[in-house]
């Protein structure tokens, strides 16, 4: 029952958005331009949300009612897990991942389509509604998590391991809700190409829709970075692993965009860049679904190895990236771009940073697909690692970093002023001085176990100290006007990111770990602090079976705390499990993993220590909440500008 009515539910989702982008299509080739269809696009935009929501939702009840007449049930989950995760499988595999990015996106449909003043309003509803109806069909017929088993199963296989985890909650939609996001703004964009007139403020709406998207993008790959961190028990936050790059490829143009699109709001600068970006950071969300649903590359994440949906999405992503940019291209005479003028101005930093992030996406892309192409034309294998990004993202980091930091220093093309090279000068001494004590400080505290000096960590400590510098003092300045609490959120984001990567250089160059052969009451030195392993605990949960160690931890300090690093054993997966403990201090994570067990007493224990690897996070942390910080501003402004208009026409009426 529950199958039939979720398909069912399905394919009124990709029927209506269908008979929606039908009819948009209709009136753009006839050049019935109106607004008169507007409503009947947004009627149809929530429809197909309504179905959509439907359907996710059936397939949401059926895995908590443990229907394993569903194939994709039977395959993802099992009596025995635990509810949350049940409906959290909902979206752990790939039919049912395919199913909520159509809800997600039937979703997004419905904030494009809520306003209707403008031709380019109307133009991006039915757009929007076509991406529904496209997703949904391959849906239905590629990815279908409806499908029944021919032979009804008595118990199902159970929820990969790994995702038995919040993670699994919380990672995947937030990430899904950011690819999806930026639909929306290629939908506004190519709804204002269409209409080829000049509607400012749509430069308004993209930069909300944008800047919501990204946040949410953010978080994910914030959130997912975290998890990989403590479920994988290898103590490392990000390996350049194909579908992580994945995520970071959005999210560097998106981050450009959010840039330029503030320029061509503020200034009627970089509009070319801004459509530019808007289409590139859409497909290449297609790029990383098509990554993760392909299996054309070997990664931890993959959902599904079929390459003929692989195929399929990248056929979806080359029809958007065409016709888009056919469009762009068709209608560039008719974008009309403010030249920038001035070279030592905030406009010209803009551009400069917009152009690192092409630079980083190109990098991130040739390193991600070259190994593809190598085999593809028949050259042999070859793997690109981690040493490949580390030295090109490395150098591009610390620019990047300068770059924001000499931000607050500079003035807008419209505004008066030069550049305070005195004042620039003088922060940026005395920030390096400030780095140079710390890092000599931190290697002199760790010299036991054999930290050295390291010239990538101080350039990126003195380009964090100088950022950090130049926005308090920024923030100083504006105190008393009213645009301070913008200054502040951009601050907080751009000190973020200097956090995350001051822990990402800290931790690559001052982590350090050692394994040892441990039983009960063996104790060992490591570092500043005292390792004593006390006893092996054994304990049965619902859906798996462990070995617990209980290890006292104690600092040189005399502080002490008991962690219980486990193995575990799934036995309806026959898979084996480390889950590692987290002793977190200011300078870092003590990481302890349970290894192979040696004989009945004694294990193989694997001791890190992750340096600085949680102000990552934090960096992460501050990050996100700049961006809902001013997006929540702006919903402020909005409504008291429209506050002061309608009490404006009350007293011109009166």
């Amino acid at each position: 029952m529950l199958a039939n009515l979720g398909l069912f539910c399905l394919i009124l989702t990709a029927v209506v958005s269908s008979c929606g982008a039908g009819i948009g299509l209709y009136s753009l080739l006839l050049r019935k331009q109106t607004l008169v269809p507007a409503a009947i696009s947004c009627s149809f935009s929530v429809v197909a949300f309504l179905f959509a929501g439907l359907s996710l939702l059936a397939l949401s009840v059926a895995f908590a009612s443990d229907d394993f007449s569903l194939s994709y049930v039977s395959e993802n989950s099992n009596s025995a897990l635990a509810l949350p995760f049940k409906i959290a499988a909902t979206w752990g595999g790939h039919q049912g991942s395919m199913l909520f990015w159509v809800a997600i996106i039937s979703g997004w449909a419905v904030l494009v389509s809520r306003r209707n003043s403008h031709l380019s309003d109307f133009h991006a509803s039915w757009l929007m509604l076509a991406l529904v109806s496209i997703f949904s069909w391959f849906t239905l017929f590629a990815s279908n998590p409806f499908a029944l088993n021919e032979v009804l199963p008595l118990e199902g296989r159970d929820l990969n391991p790994m995702l038995q985890d919040i993670g699994l909650i919380i990672h995947p939609p937030l990430l899904y809700v950011g690819y999806v996001g930026f639909a929306s703004v290629l939908a506004l964009t190519c709804g204002y190409l269409i209409t080829a007139k000049s509607e400012e403020d749509v430069f308004e709406r993209l930069t909300r829709h944008t800047l919501l998207a990204w946040v949410f993008l953010s978080a994910g790959i914030i959130v997912g970075s975290g998890w990989a961190y403590y479920e994988l028990g290898w103590g490392g936050w990000w390996f350049w692993d194909p579908v992580e790059n994945a995520s970071l490829l959005p999210w560097l143009t998106a981050t450009a965009l959010v840039h330029s699109v503030m320029v061509s709001r503020k200034q009627g600068q970089l509009k070319v860049w801004t459509f530019s970006l808007a289409i590139v950071t859409f497909c290449l969300s297609i790029l990383g679904t098509f990554i993760v649903r392909s299996g054309v590359l070997t990664s931890v994440h993959a959902f599904a190895v079929d390459p003929s949906k692989g195929l399929t999405l990248l056929g979806i992503l080359s029809l958007v990236f065409v016709s888009a940019y056919v469009l762009l291209i068709n209608r560039s005479t008719s974008i009309k771009s403010n030249a920038i003028s001035r070279f030592a101005t905030k406009n010209t930093l803009i551009l400069w940073a917009i152009n690192l992030f092409v630079l980083a996406t190109a990098i991130v892309l040739l390193g991600t697909f070259y190994p593809l192409l190598y085999q593809l034309f028949g050259l042999g294998n070859i793997s690109v690692g981690a040493p490949y990004f580390n030295l090109l993202f490395a150098p591009l980091t610390i620019i990047a970093l300068m770059t924001m930091a000499l931000s607050p220093l500079l003035k807008w093309q419209a505004q008066p002023g030069v550049f305070p090279r005195k004042l620039a000068l003088i922060t940026g001494l005395v920030s390096a001085i400030l780095a140079l004590m710390f890092i000599r400080y931190y290697i002199h505290h760790d010299n036991e176990v054999a930290a050295t000096w390291s010239t990538y960590s101080f350039i990126t400590t003195w380009a964090v100290v100088w950022l950090i510098v130049t926005h308090a003092l920024r923030c100083f300045r504006v105190r008393k006007q009213t645009c301070r609490y913008k200054v502040y959120l951009v601050s907080i984001a751009h000190i973020g990111v200097a956090i995350l990567a001051f822990g990402a250089s800290m931790n690559s160059h001052y982590s350090y770990e050692l394994t040892a052969k441990l039983g009960p009451q063996n104790s060992m030195q490591f570092g500043d602090y005292k390792i004593h392993y006390q006893q092996t605990q054994l304990y049965v949960a619902p859906s798996f079976t462990a070995e617990q160690a209980v290890i006292k931890i104690t600092h040189t300090s005399g502080n002490s705390v008991i962690v219980k690093p486990e193995k575990r054993h799934y036995p309806v997966r026959v898979m084996d499990m480390t889950e590692p403990s987290l002793t977190p201090y200011w300078n870092g994570d003590v990481y302890i993993t349970l290894g192979e067990k040696l004989d009945p007493q004694h294990y193989a224990v694997r001791i890190q220590f992750k340096a600085f690897i949680r102000w990552i996070g934090l960096g992460g942390l501050l990050v996100v909440f700049a961006g809902v910080g001013l997006l929540v501003r702006g919903v402020l402004v909005k409504q008291l500008h429209l506050r002061n208009k309608r009490a404006i026409t009350r007293e011109s009426h009166a």
